[in-house]
């Protein structure tokens, strides 16, 4: 069985984080190692979190984990409550990246054009020297700008965001994803993904629902770890984690339900490994 090290805080209330990443990659059949940066008493959405920072512990399991000559078939890693825990994150790139394993890097900064609480200046330095590890990033608009020192605006265009994509890839990443993008189409959203190996741009569109989940980037870099660890091309990954939230979304909008808590993945996770009807579409650059 395939190995994922997931690098990401545990929120033990809400739907976030690991909580929503290991029964999304168990499903999809991979084992799940995770390494956790920060035990959270819920998501940090909740009003009074508490937050337990494991910065101290994490070098002492990357050292077992070197004692046990592990070997992983991905490495992602998500949200980090610290710089110290970027320099300990790339060292474990260096150390456990390797040519017949790949990195992908949710650079979970913020949203709403926010910086979420504790983020700070040098921790998106940090987080762009990840990207530069990274063979796929997945970055919401609002942390694409911040990763680029743009301004983002409500005005921005799908042209502006595709150009965004071939800038991300100057980190270093070969396929940069960006969710939450413009559509052209106020009924509509779209993940614009841009290929720098072959030059090529993907878009996948879906449903606007108006109503917002945390833990839906998680959940959607999730599913693009697993597809790609399962061979899938770059659009079609996109299309199935577009489709799984979406679905996600859908089975959650209609109850009556505290949107803090999450959308409701459990009802879904069947999207995971079902015939899709494929939509995605290359556009010219």
């Amino acid at each position: 069985m395939k190995k994922i090290a997931a690098i990401h805080d545990l929120s033990s209330y809400g739907r976030a984080s690991l909580t929503v990443a290991i029964p999304i990659l168990s499903y999809m059949g991979y084992q799940v190692c995770p390494l956790p940066t920060a035990i959270l008493s819920a998501h940090s959405e909740y009003p009074n979190f508490r937050c337990f920072d494991l910065t101290s512990q994490m070098e002492s399991i990357i050292e077992h984990w070197k004692e046990l000559d592990l070997h992983f078939d991905a490495i992602y890693s998500g949200y980090l409550a610290s710089e110290q825990q970027m320099d300990i994150v790339e060292r474990f790139f260096e150390n456990f990246g390797s040519d017949d394993n790949f990195i992908l890097v949710d650079p979970v900064l913020g949203d709403n054009n926010q910086l979420y609480t504790g983020m700070t200046s040098k921790m998106i330095e940090g987080m762009r020297r990840l990207c530069s590890k990274a063979k796929v990033i997945t970055p919401n608009l609002t942390e694409a700008a911040f990763l680029l020192d743009k301004k983002l605006t409500a005005e921005i265009t799908q042209e502006e965001v595709m150009g965004w994509c071939q800038e991300l890839s100057q980190l270093g990443p070969e396929y940069c994803i960006i969710t939450s993008a413009p559509s052209g189409n106020p009924k509509r959203i779209s993940t614009l993904a841009y290929n720098k190996n072959d030059n090529r741009m993907w878009k996948v569109s879906s449903d606007y629902v108006p109503a917002s989940y945390p833990g839906t980037g998680d959940a959607f870099a999730s599913v693009i770890t697993g597809c790609l660890l399962n061979g899938d091309s770059l659009p079609e990954a996109i299309e199935r984690a577009v489709y799984f939230i979406n679905a996600g979304i859908k089975a959650t909008f209609g109850h009556e339900h505290d949107p803090l808590n999450g959308m409701n993945q459990e009802k879904v996770l069947h999207c995971l490994t079902e015939m899709l009807p494929y939509t995605y579409e290359q556009i010219s650059l």
